[in-house]
């Protein structure tokens, strides 16, 4: 029997201490590079934008390569790219975990337009106020201690 899988998964990161780093005259570039690295993992980037203290990106993901380690390409290698192309005047790095969080084929127009109205969506609603609903909303076991850790 073949195998066929349809999975569609929305990572959410910060920067470390959700300081305001990524800057609007150069975040293009970063999502592009992001893009590119999740197309060099052989996954099909749908969408991705974020704010000056995250990112969001859903795709669509093949089971041959695992979250932890696309996440862990994708951290690294962007991190690298904002060093070498001096990108921030201040030390960038991301934060150490993230979310992950799975939809079925009839919610991605919806969760795309989330993902790319993250501007307007966020003026309502901080990061950490995000995080937790869609923790909450997952059903995500969590200790508010370490959650931003």
């Amino acid at each position: 029997m073949s195998t066929y899988t349809q999975l569609y998964i929305m990572i959410v990161f910060s920067t470390k201490g959700r300081e305001k780093l990524i800057h609007a005259d150069w975040e293009e570039r970063l999502y592009k590079y992001i893009t590119g690295i999740v197309q060099t993992k052989q996954q099909k980037m749908l969408a991705i934008n974020g704010m000056p203290d995250h990112i969001h990106f859903l795709i669509g993901m093949k089971p041959t390569c695992t979250i932890s380690d696309l996440v862990r390409e994708v951290k690294k290698s962007s991190n690298d790219f904002i060093k070498d192309e001096k990108l921030s005047k201040f030390q960038f790095n991301w934060q150490k975990g993230f979310g992950a969080f799975s939809y079925g084929h009839s919610q991605l127009d919806m969760i795309i337009k989330y993902i790319m109205n993250q501007k307007t969506h966020h003026r309502k609603m901080t990061f950490e106020e995000e995080y937790i609903t869609f923790l909450k909303n997952f059903n995500v076991d969590y200790d508010e201690l370490y959650v931003f850790d």
